[in-house]
């Protein structure tokens, strides 16, 4: 559930400040609504100004996120009640989405008062009146909005450290066992089972690195290996392999195999195109220290594997590896509730540390197998989304944005932290995105691969508890 810790004080502000809120509305009711309101010369507060909409389902978390940074107190959202949208079904996607950037919203340490979503009918004009009073009364209570992009003042909040991991790494006559399998399995499938390109790992130029290997002849199959060091997400490289001719094999790791599942889901790649072979993990290493996402991981290899390969050899399918791995709560979800805990400036201060040191590489979208896109929001300049300056107000939208496109999609291999040069800590907005699709929806991302995503998906009894 959402956090429900006391919002920031009221800021100090000139007697005669007004908020500015900026209402998103549906063009069909909520517009028709308000005017409702005029012709029947109900009053209400002036700080609204409105932004009308063809449908809720046209309302976009960039719409919210321009408006903050553009200089508004507090944003509403609204439109048809369920069940009776223009579009018939708008609302009731939008309904999800509101859920999901909500709870981001709540999470970076954003005021709660700031944010509103209503449903109002087009008879409604009463409604509209009470609304607008509720919602400037919420924005004026919690005044101006000057810390966007900022950390207003707070001191740098420290996240508790992960407890001992639950296991170590392989040992070293595993990994080579597990090598030599993997380079038989290549050379096979590439001379005899119709496979024109292996993607595996093969020793880096540094001591111990494992890199991509893209493997097309059966003798350059030697050059394949496993360690505790292949961290890579081979996945990424499956949605822009349309021009490899022939099906292609690929190494994956359990959480790399969610992400082929994610992919094969939003049709990016054929499952008849793709051969996965499930590698027997016993977890990677990053900074010489098991990878928190591998806490709670058994290791063994996903369900959608069609070989999976242990130190005992190569198995057909998803076999176990036979080999209890010790595994324990993942130490995100505990960091995920402290920093709930903390109270809203704490936890805006905390984010908003986070995402100043961004630099806006964009190396977590690079090796993200879900950043598929051929032109990203960053790249779009009429409009611009997103703004190109490295600062404050650009970086908060950017990791938001990211973090919200990765809701019911995020298959947990947290790349995108481990890549990230400023060390932010993006694993744990993915992971809390993630427990939101959980828990609201019983959405578990790669379980599946027919079907639709949450986000593009609906049930006419979402929870709606935050919607007036």
């Amino acid at each position: 559930m959402l956090n429900q810790s006391a919002a920031a004080p009221i800021e100090s502000k000139p007697a005669d400040w007004k908020p500015t809120i900026v209402a998103v509305v549906c063009n069909w009711c909520t517009y028709a609504g308000a005017d409702r309101a005029g012709t029947t010369r109900l009053t209400y507060p002036a700080s609204v100004r409105m932004m009308r909409v063809p449908c809720t389902g046209r309302m976009s978390p960039l719409f919210v996120l321009r408006a903050f940074e553009q200089g508004a107190d507090g944003v509403l959202l609204s439109g048809c009640h369920p069940g009776d949208c223009h579009y018939v079904q708008g609302n009731l996607f939008a309904r999800r989405r509101f859920t999901a950037y909500r709870a981001l919203l709540d999470f970076i340490g954003l005021d709660p008062r700031r944010f509103h979503v209503s449903w109002v009918s087009a008879a409604e004009g009463g409604k509209w009146q009470s609304v607008v009073k509720e919602v400037t009364a919420a924005v004026t209570d919690a005044g101006p909005l000057t810390d966007w992009g900022k950390t207003n003042g707070h001191a740098p909040v420290e996240i508790p450290a992960p407890p001992a991991p639950p296991r170590k790494p392989v040992a070293a006559d595993e990994a080579a066992a597990i090598s030599k399998h993997l380079r038989e399995l290549a050379a096979t499938l590439l001379q005899d089972k119709g496979v024109s390109m292996v993607l595996g790992y093969r020793p880096g130029g540094l001591p111990g690195q494992m890199v991509p290997a893209f493997v097309t002849r059966p003798e350059d199959a030697a050059l394949l290996g496993w360690s505790e060091r292949c961290h890579t997400n081979l996945a990424v490289y499956l949605a822009g392999a349309q021009h490899v001719t022939g099906k292609i094999a690929v190494v994956v790791k359990q959480c790399d195999a969610r992400s082929v599942a994610g992919l094969l889901q939003e049709t990016k790649i054929k499952r008849e195109d793709v051969t996965l072979i499930g590698v027997s993990c016993a977890g990677v290493e990053v900074n010489d220290q098991l990878a928190l996402k591998c806490y709670a991981c058994d290791g063994d290899a996903a369900a959608i594997c069609d070989y999976t390969v242990t130190a005992d050899g190569v198995k057909p399918g998803a076999a176990a590896s036979g080999a209890k791995r010790a595994v324990a709560a993942d130490p995100r979800d505990a960091q995920i509730e402290y920093l709930e805990k903390l109270p809203q400036p704490e936890r805006w201060a905390f984010w908003q540390e986070q995402f100043n040191a961004c630099i806006r590489c964009y190396g977590c979208r690079a090796v993200c197998p879900s950043c598929y896109c051929d032109s990203c929001i960053t790249e779009k300049s009429q409009p611009q989304w997103i703004p190109a300056s490295i600062d404050g107000p650009g970086n908060t939208s950017w990791n938001f944005i990211r973090a919200y496109h990765q809701a019911g999609r995020c298959a947990g291999c947290d790349e995108c932290a481990r890549v990230c040069p400023s060390r932010l800590r993006l694993d744990l907005l993915n992971r809390r995105v993630a427990m939101e699709m959980e828990q609201r929806f019983h959405y578990h991302a790669g379980e599946r691969i027919d079907g639709a995503p949450p986000l593009a998906a609906f049930q006419p009894d979402d929870p709606q508890e935050f919607i007036y």
